[in-house]
């Protein structure tokens, strides 16, 4: 029902198979009919963590990266650069 699917911080926990099974059910649902954006720190490669199961885990990325645009943003997580400057500020402030 919605144009935008935002989910963050994909790879953060494990999923078990069943939570693994339904979002793959959303996405294929959501297959070229409305998009999805994805937040990871993690790379596709890592993502075995997160999904046990490797063909599981590689028919969910191959759902995500087919007619799909992959931004990368680099490493830096931006909350931590963040709170290095406002440390760095306290300190010479």
């Amino acid at each position: 029902r919605v144009d935008l699917l935002c989910i963050d911080e994909l790879g953060y926990m494990e999923l078990d198979r069943r939570g693994a099974e339904l979002l793959f059910q959303v996405l294929t649902e959501r297959e070229e009919k409305n998009s999805v954006a994805i937040a990871s720190n993690e790379s596709f490669s890592g993502w075995t963590k997160t999904f046990t199961d490797p063909r599981l885990c590689a028919a969910i990325v191959d759902r995500l990266t087919f007619n799909g645009a992959i931004i990368q943003t680099g490493t830096e997580s931006y909350r931590l650069a963040h709170t290095k400057a406002l440390a760095e500020q306290a300190a010479a402030g």
